[in-house]
């Protein structure tokens, strides 16, 4: 049985009556439920669906598993890369490090798979160490340059610590490290930088340096970069675990160019609450800062549940709210666009609430979601990184204990209405 939550004034929109219900047909959404649609006018209108494909990708060698999965793309063949924490793993998940049992270790950090699913690359940590460069104490974030490199960020305040899945891991126990969260009211912050490597792993250069990081209005290093992108020959930061700044970089020299904060201003490192879509700075983590090809930036303020929109320059423009009374880790993480010149929808994965939301860009109403909580594949777990393919296909990734990365093949256009037709509404799914 699949299940889809559909909102009142969807259905009336639609010109239903109450709650509607209907077998699937010969092909469903893999056991997601979509809700909450708001159709954007009066009538029905056409959106994209998706249906998670189970076997993607294929099952690792060397008993390798996943763990926090936290970053993510796809280059100009469709080779999806995937960027994890391995030492988040428990340690009954890592029996085989230490020789414990068959099974497992964490994979690789850095894992690139071919459209099919198949592991064709693998590279991390291991084979970077005591190369004179530094690398993220946590993993976070994965971009695939203009040029074919690798970008990677962390957002770890915290020094290295021993290797995944050691003994010496398990038996190491800092006191008191940083809350992940930190901001200004940290000093020292180990990733203050985000590096470049070779499609193998060759070290090629890096922005910042370890703990070198003073704050928000530094201009030579960063500190706990979510998300790095690329337009018109400039890199864009999501600068936001430890700043609360979008940050701009020039691609080619690597030097800084320019910088804001919430509403366009200047950042600021005061402390501030979380859950207040009026805060007039930036909460950490500012979690996204997408380009679109209309020349748009949309960054991601996740505690704060909005979405601010400007001009590369940094103008601002308007604000989006996602979710307003979610808590927690907040409502929108990561944002991907259709591939259609226009980008007209825009997929935002929302790992708090287990769901990713389908809007039309130009309007930012919400057509639908799809996903929800739980294990089985279309479901989520903290629902983390947001990548579109050529063919219009979407991946994502989960961290904490999701510990994945899914596809969901595109389907095509069909009219809202009848897409609620191939689902079931019953029971506790309808918000799950």
């Amino acid at each position: 049985m699949r299940s889809f939550n559909l909102s009142r004034k969807l259905l009336m929109g639609a010109g239903l009556a109450g709650l509607l219900t209907a077998g699937l047909g010969p092909v469903a959404l893999n056991q997601n439920w979509i809700g909450d649609a708001k159709a954007q006018a009066a009538g029905d209108v056409m959106v994209p669906w998706f249906e998670a494909d189970p076997y993607w990708p294929k099952p690792l060698p060397n008993h390798w598993i996943l763990a926090m999965t936290i970053g993510l793309d796809v280059d100009k063949k469709d080779n999806v890369w995937v960027f994890h924490r391995p030492q988040t793993l428990e340690q009954k998940e890592s029996y085989a490090t230490r020789k414990e049992a068959d099974c497992c270790t964490a994979a690789p950090d850095v894992l690139q798979f071919d459209p099919a699913g198949n592991l064709i690359r693998h590279w991390g940590r291991a084979e970077n160490r005591g190369k004179g460069h530094d690398w993220p104490s946590s993993n976070h974030g994965l971009t695939v340059g203009p040029d074919g490199n690798i970008w990677l960020g962390g957002n770890g305040a915290y020094q290295p610590r021993p290797d995944p899945g050691s003994a010496a891991q398990f038996a190491d126990t800092p006191a008191a490290p940083p809350p992940l969260y930190a901001g200004g009211g940290v000093g020292k912050y180990h990733d203050s930088f985000i590096v470049k490597f070779t499609p193998d792993g060759k070290y090629l250069g890096q922005i910042g340096k370890a703990n070198a990081s003073k704050g928000s209005l530094d201009t030579q290093n960063v500190r706990g970069v979510a998300q790095i992108r690329f337009q018109n020959n400039e890199m864009i930061l999501a600068d936001g675990y430890g700043n609360k700044r979008v940050s701009v970089w020039d691609a080619t020299t690597l030097k800084f160019k320019r910088m804001w904060g919430a509403y366009g201003k200047k950042p600021d490192d005061t402390p501030i609450p979380h859950y207040d879509v009026n805060s007039p700075q930036f909460g950490n983590p500012m979690h996204c800062a997408q380009p679109s090809n209309d020349g748009l930036i949309y960054a991601c303020d996740r505690t704060n549940n909005r979405i601010q929109v400007f001009k590369t320059d940094g103008t601002y423009l308007r604000q989006h709210i996602v979710k307003p009374n979610t808590r927690g880790d907040g409502a929108p993480w990561e944002i991907a666009f259709s591939r259609d010149p226009q980008q007209k929808f825009m997929y935002i994965s929302d790992g708090a609430n287990a769901v990713v939301h389908v809007y039309d860009r130009a309007s930012m109403k919400e057509l639908y979601w799809f996903g929800g909580g739980g294990r089985q594949p279309g479901q989520f777990y903290a629902v983390h990184s947001i990548v579109t393919n050529t063919k219009g296909d979407i991946y994502t990734t989960e961290t904490y204990r999701g510990q994945r990365v899914q596809k969901f093949t595109y389907k095509g256009m069909i009219k809202l209405s009848d897409l609620i037709k191939k689902g079931v509404v019953g029971g506790s799914r309808i918000n799950p």
